[in-house]
């Protein structure tokens, strides 16, 4: 075959070679970027779950053990016991936080004046990092200088200073009060997002048949804004189940252990014990029940608009 014949050949096999759409290439570099940030380090993370990796031993990277540590953590009490807090932390914090936010999103709502500056005010919580949080409540829960102590002093509720940072069950409820603040706006502000959504007609027509305004609020308000309500615990729901930030700062977990939480715990035991391993099936075992929560929260949120698009 002549060097001709071979040239034509290889141009008709280059031509015919597939070439990517041109939206195909301009994404490719994102593609890229989350593959080598993301995929790949979960990937790794996932397979170390299946070794006893320690970051003192980097040879038992290597060394694959099955689910030996998954099995471990049905016997790890430390595990479930913070496993117990953080659904403990879950379920007050959300039903707090609604209750809040459903009172703050109906006030801001009837306001006739500054509505808008009212509306500011409630996202006002949400500009602060969960860590200037901490801090922020640390400062405010201190035994000698804080100012919770101080306004309880001075309004002659107790004559002592109130260890809240030290002792167990107040350290929780300090956890509690700033998670509590510094994510109520989530429920106000979408709560509020379907109150100024909903049609007026069907409250005018609840006036007219003489119902009460709690009636008012239970058959027609309600069951219109719950949705809202839904999408929000799904957002807060996910937020609370990966606490770290907040309990990190202010208690560190302790004392002894009595405010340690999944994450705070997952920590502990990747840097300071150096088990990598562990931590990281004790993670995947997390993100699994954070999607159980998720998923229960998205089913909810399907059956109340499915009741709204029967009812409206």
């Amino acid at each position: 075959m002549s060097a001709t014949a071979r040239e034509d050949i290889l141009e008709q096999r280059s031509i015919r070679l597939p070439r990517l759409p041109a939206p195909v290439l301009l994404v490719m570099p994102a593609i890229v970027v989350l593959a080598a940030v993301v995929i790949v380090p979960l990937a790794l993370s996932l397979y170390s779950s299946f070794t006893p990796f320690r970051l003192t031993k980097p040879e038992t990277f290597f060394v694959f053990i099955g689910l030996r540590n998954y099995a471990n953590l049905l016997s790890d009490w430390d595990f479930w016991a913070a496993f117990g807090r953080t659904v403990l932390l879950l379920t007050v914090a959300l039903n707090l936080e609604m209750l809040l936010g459903l009172g703050l999103a109906l006030m801001v709502e009837k306001a006739t004046r500054g509505q808008r500056i009212l509306r500011t005010l409630l996202m006002f919580p949400m500009m602060f990092s969960p860590i200037l949080v901490g801090f922020q409540f640390k400062f405010m829960f201190n035994d000698n200088i804080g100012l919770v102590n101080n306004a309880l002093q001075a309004l002659g509720i107790t004559d002592t200073a109130i260890p809240w940072l030290i002792e167990g069950h107040l350290a929780f409820i300090a956890i509690l009060v700033a998670e509590i603040w510094s994510a109520t706006s989530v429920f106000a502000i979408l709560i509020l997002a379907g109150l100024l959504a909903m049609p007026k007609e069907p409250l005018e027509a609840a006036r007219v048949d003489g119902c009460t305004p709690w009636q008012t609020f239970r058959y027609v308000t309600w069951p219109f804004i719950m949705p809202f309500a839904y999408i929000a615990m799904t957002i807060r729901s996910l937020d609370v189940a990966r606490a770290y930030d907040i309990v990190k700062i202010m208690t560190d977990g302790g004392p002894a252990k009595r405010t340690e939480l999944l994450w705070t715990l997952i920590s502990r035991t990747a840097y300071s014990d150096a088990k990598m391993g562990l931590a990281n099936a004790m993670a995947y075992v997390s993100i699994l029940l954070s999607i159980l929560f998720t998923v229960y929260f998205f089913r909810k949120l399907a059956a109340a608009r499915t009741q709204i698009g029967a009812e409206w």
